[in-house]
C-alpha cells in the first residue's frame, strides 16, 4: 500500500520503509514519532481511495532516528546570486536549508 501526502508545501508519495527529507515541523525536541494527516489518497491497485482535497481518518506516521532534534539535517549549499544590469550593483548570499530525516512507519486508511 502507498499514499501520497502533503507536508511543507510539497507532495510526496511514500509507503510503509521508505526514508524521507521533510520540511521543518513544529513537533517537541524530545519527540519520538510524527503523525502527517494531510493524506491525498491510499492505496494499491483497485482499492484506491481519494480524498478532497484531503482523506478524513487517514494518516500516516513516521518515525524519526533519534529524535525530533536530533534528526534535523542540513540541506545543499545555494547561492542566489542578485545582480542589476549597468547598475555596477551585485549581491551574493547563502542559504542551508534544515530538513528532518524520518522513515515511514505506518498508514492508516
Amino acid at each position: 500500500m502507498y499514499a501520497i501526502i502533503e507536508q511543507g508545501g510539497k507532495q510526496f508519495k511514500v509507503k510503509q520503509g521508505d526514508r524521507l527529507l521533510i520540511e521543518l515541523a513544529d513537533v517537541a525536541a524530545d519527540a519520538k514519532t510524527i503523525e502527517i494527516d494531510k493524506v491525498l489518497l491510499v492505496g494499491e491497485g483497485k482499492d484506491i481511495k481519494i480524498g478532497n482535497p484531503y482523506l478524513d481518518g487517514a494518516k500516516v506516521t513516521g518515525k524519526f532516528a533519534k529524535t525530533a532534534g536530533e534528526s534535523v539535517v542540513k540541506g545543499q549549499k545555494l547561492f542566489p546570486t542578485y545582480f542589476r544590469r549597468r547598475k555596477a550593483s551585485k549581491k551574493r548570499i547563502g542559504h542551508r536549508q534544515k530538513r528532518m530525516e524520518i522513515t515511514i512507519e505506518k498508514i492508516t486508511a
